[in-house]
């Protein structure tokens, strides 16, 4: 329906909650059909990404989560390739005009836009019977030809990731009140720190540029670390040798391992880390790690690229290897 004006629902939906994040002259303030986002010069890298409630998100997650998830997702694999964040656009796909859920979502993900330097610069809201779903198509700036690719690695390399591993898939544990919720129901603060880790990913951006001068190839990790290193050493013809003590850990999920409430494989399997994985030459390592240190990101070598076709082999601290009966988790 619309107005004499010939505005619609969804019209007024825009103006109120998304106009004021489309900061960008190449948005037009939203008032076209496209926008235009000026290269600088540079090469546009462009990547996207959904997150469709009960597959990638709960029903009852806060909107505010909602919305930070569905643009750092996208932030990080423009990190993995060596990106600046440009610009996004948004299709949202709801069941019902809420004020209560759209407002705080429009709030959040105005001020991850700016956080991040991406503004908003179109999109589209449709209704659906279905469950919410949020897709964004985020663009990013390299220099040209200067993108990183998953090809690349070379036998030698050191296998690095930043942050930590496996919380996101834990605190998804401990919102279903899994073995991880019960482990920790007298120290709520860990468990949510798990929780959070899931909800609101934090996107490497500030290591872009260190990646993008230092890594032979590098992909965000988001199905995964097992899963996501098979597919990177099998695009460029080689394999891996890790050593799973060296794996970065959160004091939480060290200690559901250690008290064995959860084995390696839920560590290593479990989807939305959103942490970069790149292999390192090793003349280049120590430069990576004080780039890494001034962008105040942490860093962990956790093995070595080697030649052969077979996939990656996580070693325990006997230097026995690990059978995983799973390398990553699916969001189909």
């Amino acid at each position: 329906m619309t107005d004499q004006h010939g505005y619609s629902a969804e019209d007024a939906l825009i103006a109120r909650y998304f106009k004021p994040l489309a900061t960008d002259p190449g948005a037009f303030d939203l008032g076209d059909d496209a926008a235009i986002l000026k290269s600088h010069g540079d090469d546009i890298v462009a990547t996207t990404d959904a997150i469709v409630e009960g597959v990638h998100f709960l029903p009852d997650d806060p909107p505010d989560t909602i919305a930070r998830k569905a643009l750092r997702v996208n932030l990080s694999d423009l990190a993995a390739k060596g990106a600046t964040p440009a610009g996004f656009v948004l299709t949202l796909a709801l069941r019902a005009v809420e004020e209560a859920w759209l407002e705080p979502f429009a709030h959040a993900l105005g001020r991850d836009a700016i956080q991040f330097g991406c503004p908003l610069l179109g999109g589209d809201t449709v209704s659906t019977p279905g469950p919410l779903m949020i897709s964004i198509t985020a663009f990013g700036r390299v220099p040209p030809g200067r993108m990183l690719h998953r090809t690349g690695a070379t036998a030698g390399d050191i296998v690095v990731v930043t942050g930590t591993i496996g919380d996101a898939a834990l605190g998804l544990e401990v919102l279903k009140g899994g073995a991880a919720a019960a482990a920790f129901a007298d120290d709520a603060a860990a468990g949510q720190m798990l929780v959070g880790r899931y909800r609101t990913p934090q996107p490497r951006t500030a290591l872009a540029e260190a990646v993008r001068d230092h890594a032979h190839a590098a992909m965000d990790v988001s199905d995964g670390l097992a899963g996501d290193l098979a597919k990177l050493c099998k695009i460029s013809g080689v394999s891996a040798v890790i050593e799973a003590g060296s794996i970065p850990l959160s004091a939480a999920a060290a200690t559901l391992l250690s008290r064995g409430v959860v084995g390696i494989e839920a560590i290593v399997s479990g989807g939305d880390d959103y942490e970069i994985l790149c292999a390192i030459p090793p003349a280049a390592l120590e430069a990576f790690r004080q780039a890494a240190r001034t962008a105040g990101v942490e860093i962990s070598a956790i093995g070595k690229v080697v030649a052969g076709s077979s996939a990656p082999c996580f070693l325990d601290n006997r230097g026995d290897r690990i059978r995983l009966p799973r390398l990553s988790y699916s969001h189909l």
